[in-house]
């Protein structure tokens, strides 16, 4: 059986050597692993200090030109792209994903593949200009409150400490950006106060040792984050 090539191949699909090359099918690859490193550097500066996830972002370069190749090799044959599609329904991710920002990054990672291996660069570039533009919408929207809740605070205290709340409150203040009361319970003479927060504008050592100086009613204090790094 004769080796057929793959500028034969799109020939045979109607693609000829102008519309398709080799030299272009190698610049595809290319921009596709530079969009790929793109991808991983945006999410290393706007997400990797704020939580632990699963650092994908390194898989983002194999990623991104497999995708790419995958595609070209789906433009050649009909057949050949059915194959395809049925090889990859037996792949499963095993590893779990820790962060919701990582579904974004992977399916930018896979819309650039795509957009690369259709040789569509005009629309990879406003792709990614919009994608910058909205991690800095979000970044700033963040900083001015519209995404305000970072975490949860409780705080258990004796029912004698719980009357100085207000005071509690006024100190929390000065560690914390944006805090809200919830809810407090009281049980057996210790009351639990739960508490939304933004931001904290100290650091966690901190807070912690301001909260237990300020009275010896304090008997405990959790801080549960809305995510792992939300404090910052």
């Amino acid at each position: 059986m004769n080796r057929i090539s793959l500028l034969d191949a799109l020939n045979s699909t109607g693609r000829s050597a102008e519309t398709m090359n080799l030299s272009l099918v190698v610049t595809a690859l290319l921009v596709s692993l530079a969009a790929s490193y793109a991808a991983a550097l945006m999410y290393r500066f706007f997400y990797e200090n704020r939580g632990t996830g699963s650092q994908a972002y390194r898989a983002f370069p194999l990623l991104g030109i497999a995708i790419t190749t995958l595609f070209i090799c789906i433009q050649v044959s009909i057949p050949l792209s059915i194959g395809l599609i049925g090889s990859l329904s037996i792949i499963r991710f095993r590893t779990p994903i820790k962060e919701p920002e990582e579904v974004g990054f992977i399916m930018l990672v896979i819309a650039a593949s795509v957009t690369a291996a259709t040789f569509n660069f005009d629309i990879l570039a406003g792709l990614y200009l919009l994608a910058l533009a909205s991690l800095f919408i979000t970044r700033k929207a963040r900083r001015l409150g519209f995404l305000k809740r970072d975490g949860l605070l409780v705080i258990t205290m004796t029912d004698e400490g719980a009357g100085r709340l207000e005071e509690l409150l006024e100190l929390l203040k000065k560690n914390l950006r944006r805090l809200s009361v919830q809810s407090t319970s009281s049980r057996e003479g210790i009351t639990s106060v739960q508490i939304t927060f933004s931001g904290l504008l100290t650091d966690a050592t901190r807070l912690h040792n301001d909260v237990r100086s300020f009275s010896e009613a304090i008997r405990s204090m959790n801080v549960f984050l809305d995510r792992p790094g939300g404090m910052r």
